[in-house]
């Protein structure tokens, strides 16, 4: 790690991260790896079946083998519902998820039981000894064939639909001025979260008190969460984060996590529990999704004039947050460019598959790979370069502020900017010319130039989150914040943004999060809103620990506090123009000897006035085999403007990931059922992920323009590099193939699907 000995300013520097060493050491804390005395496991007992009648359960077998079985009928509790104060926008209360299925299954994987043995492997043993008698139903995995609703998931309802949303023009024809349209409909398939770490929860009960270990993005919700379904007073639960080992959306409480707690507190023992990798593959919340349906119109010359969005949201079996995704791909419909009539429209619909719900980009990298790829669509049908295109028609800085036919009021940014730099950094000319003499000369391996302009949406709820920052007896400080980590850094950038406003060293700033004995209260980590509301959290509260400091080193100097400044260089308050003053330490020291060093320490909720919208471009060079249809990503050149900038070194590494999860959908991901609802990729060898093979070196460029809606200046960046690289990738593999008459091919861009395009285009 840089040696900060001496004290300087640091925000924008980029620092190694504090916690990849103990990382790199095997020295991380794991909910797997934690030693709990006289644990038992629990296995859960899964349907096989994806909508079914429960005939029966045996499970007499089972227990002769020594194993406590539980089925619905022994829960003294009903459905995964929310809390009142927290119940997701639009959800029916009959569509709530049950813990356990009473009377019917609706997709495979879903809990039948709970085994609870002496060991894992007794548990995989008892299992397998539990016998479900179903009655098959009728299946439907499609959400365009649920939608037609020939099969009913929730025979009371009446539908599949189980939310509808519209924004923007509603009524009348948006086309009628338009000389050219163009549409289309993209899929963005449903792909797997795949943390390298999957779901794992421990319990310990002590004196009616649980604890709970849990991989989580947000332990305090969860504590909340835990106390809500089992009836228990907020002081008698703790929930412990502990290292998460990435979750993009998809970890803490669900159903399998809240029965592990009721285990522990039915039998009065601690109870563990880690999914396998094909379970999580199975059972853990999925992504994406939604068929887009798009309509682009304007001009001859260029000029867009209307675009029509309709989406259909699978919703999987029980919908909870997919009845709110399709809202967030509404509200970015029309992306960075000026289009006056926006009309867009949704229906959710639930299937007889695994609950979808948000992963890094939710709702915002679907709208974006529809606008991108109709904004192609558009410049093929006119014989127009695409850059051209996109610079005729993109919002332009000085209209910033800028609300969209949608309502999204977009804060800052500058669109055109981010696009020319990107090409520059390219050589966008000089591809263009070696495209061109490619396809002159029939090359057997055709280049394909894609790009990606975009805006998202972050903390589009206008969280704020919870920091409390104290002065320790050694003169160091630290940090409580609700904010969570499950890979992002906040151990390095909470305790850069405290060292910066105190005057300290790095390494004298400890950051503590995770734990909800430590941390009274807090939102954690989720839709890229940490920085922005954690982080300024913690800068404010620093900055009024300053303020107090001031007026107590008054007091001790017999001076005005107006008087009184901190030498952030040197960590230092003196009274102006003499030496007169003392370090923290000396403070700390002070204060100690007169009890009163409990009068440094202060807390706080703070976060964004409004939204933020961080933006960017993406450049992806690629050669498509034409004889193969082989893919190979050869360039991504990208510029992701998350505004001000805490550590360079961490931006990027989000960054990287980002664009790794893009291509991975673009390319190879998809999470596929067959026509009874079976999964078809439940493991690592049928659920195709890319390696570092399959990779380029990212060449990544910066831009910062600050958001007004908080005092740092900060933006999301966790997500961006997701939302701007899919819709890249897809625009340059369908670019290689223009001159074979082909304007689309779904994704994943599979060899096959390539292969396939190529021969129904070739006479």
């Amino acid at each position: 790690m840089t040696s900060l000995a001496a004290p300087r300013r640091i925000l924008g520097e980029p620092l190694r991260r504090i916690e990849d060493i103990r990382l790199l050491r095997g020295e991380g804390s794991f909910v797997d790896n934690l030693g709990l005395a006289d644990a038992l496991h629990v296995t859960f007992v899964r349907s096989t079946i994806a909508h079914a009648k429960i005939a029966g359960i045996d499970c007499s077998a089972a227990k002769r083998l020594g194993a406590r079985v539980f089925t619905a009928a022994d829960a003294d509790f009903g459905v995964f519902a929310l809390p009142p104060d927290a119940v997701v926008p639009f959800q029916d209360p009959r569509l709530f998820r049950p813990f356990l299925a009473r009377d019917k299954v609706r997709f495979v994987g879903e809990i039948v039981a709970v085994v609870v043995t002496e060991s894992h492997a007794a548990g995989l043993d008892a299992v397998e000894l539990v016998d479900v008698e179903y009655d098959e139903l009728p299946v439907v995995v499609d959400p365009r064939a649920a939608l037609r609703g020939e099969v009913i998931l929730f025979p009371d309802m009446g539908t599949n639909v189980v939310s509808r949303a519209e924004l923007g023009s509603t009524g009348g024809e948006i086309f009628t001025d338009c000389d050219t349209v163009v549409s289309g409909t993209l899929v963005s398939p449903r792909i797997a979260p795949l943390p390298l770490e999957p779901r794992s929860a421990a319990v310990a009960i002590e004196g009616g008190r649980l604890t709970v270990w849990l991989t989580t993005q947000m332990p305090n919700l969860d504590r909340d969460g835990f106390t809500f379904f089992l009836g228990l007073d907020p002081a008698n639960v703790r929930v412990v984060g502990g290292d998460v080992d990435g979750a993009f959306g998809a970890k803490g409480i669900g159903a399998e996590e809240v029965l592990v707690a009721w285990a522990a507190k039915t039998i009065g023992r601690p109870v563990r529990w880690t999914e396998s990798r094909s379970e999580s593959l199975m059972a853990m919340r999925q992504a994406r999704g939604q068929v887009l349906a798009f309509k682009l119109g304007g001009s001859r010359d260029g000029k867009f004039s209307a675009y029509k969005l309709d989406v259909i949201q699978d919703a999987g079996a029980y919908p909870f947050f997919a009845t709110y995704l399709p809202v967030l791909t509404g509200l970015m419909a029309s992306g960075v460019y000026d289009i006056p009539k926006v009309e867009y429209r949704s229906r959710s619909v639930v299937t007889n598959t695994m609950t979808v719900g948000p992963t890094r980009g939710a709702g915002r990298a679907e709208a974006a790979q529809a606008i991108e790829r109709a904004v192609d669509l558009f410049a093929a049908e006119l014989g127009m370069d695409t850059a051209e295109l996109r610079f005729r028609n993109m919002i332009r800085s000085d209209r910033l502020p800028h609300t969209t036919p949608t309502g999204a009021r977009y804060d800052s940014g500058d669109y055109a900017k981010a696009v020319k730099l990107t090409l520059e950094a390219a050589g966008y000319d000089a591809l263009r010319e070696l495209q061109r003499r490619r396809r002159e000369e029939g090359a057997p391996r055709q280049l394909g130039i894609g790009i990606s302009a975009y805006v998202e949406v972050t903390n589009h709820r206008v969280q704020q989150e919870f920091a409390a920052v104290e002065l320790t007896a050694h003169g160091e400080a630290i940090l409580r914040t609700g904010s969570f980590s499950h890979g992002q850094g906040h151990e390095t950038t909470f305790a850069m943004i405290i060292a910066e406003r105190l005057g300290l060293p790095l390494e004298s700033v400890r950051v503590i999060a995770g734990d909800t004995d430590q941390v009274p209260r807090g939102l954690g980590t989720y839709a890229s809103k940490s920085a922005q509301i954690g982080g300024v959290s913690a800068s404010t509260v620093a900055i009024e620990l300053v303020e107090r400091a001031r007026l107590i080193v008054g007091e001790l100097v017999e001076a005005s506090a107006d008087d009184i400044v901190l030498d952030r260089a040197a960590g230092r308050f003196h009274v102006k123009g003499t030496d007169v003053g003392f370090t923290w330490a000396e403070l700390a020291d002070k204060l100690v000897a007169e009890g009163r060093l409990g009068d440094l320490k202060v807390d706080g909720d703070h976060g964004s006035d409004a939204p933020t919208y961080p933006s960017g471009a993406h450049v992806a060079v690629v050669e498509v085999d034409i004889e193969t249809g082989a893919v190979e990503v050869h360039r991504v050149v990208a510029l992701d403007d998350a505004g001000t900038v805490i550590n360079p070194l961490v931006a990027d590494g989000q960054v990287h990931g980002g664009i790794a999860m893009g291509i991975g959908q673009a390319l190879f991901e998809e999470v596929r059922y067959d026509e009874r609802g079976t999964p078809l990729s439940a493991s690592l060898a049928s659920y195709r992920v890319p390696c570092a093979a399959d990779l380029p070196s990212f060449e990544l460029l910066r831009m910062e323009t600050p958001t007004p809606f908080n005092a740092l200046g900060v933006k999301g960046i966790g997500e961006s590099g997701t939302v701007g690289v899919t819709p890249a990738i897809q625009n340059a593999v369908v670019d290689a193939l223009l001159p074979f008459g082909i304007r689309h091919v779904d994704m994943p861009i599979t060899p096959e699907r390539v292969w396939r395009a190529i021969r129904g285009a070739v006479p």
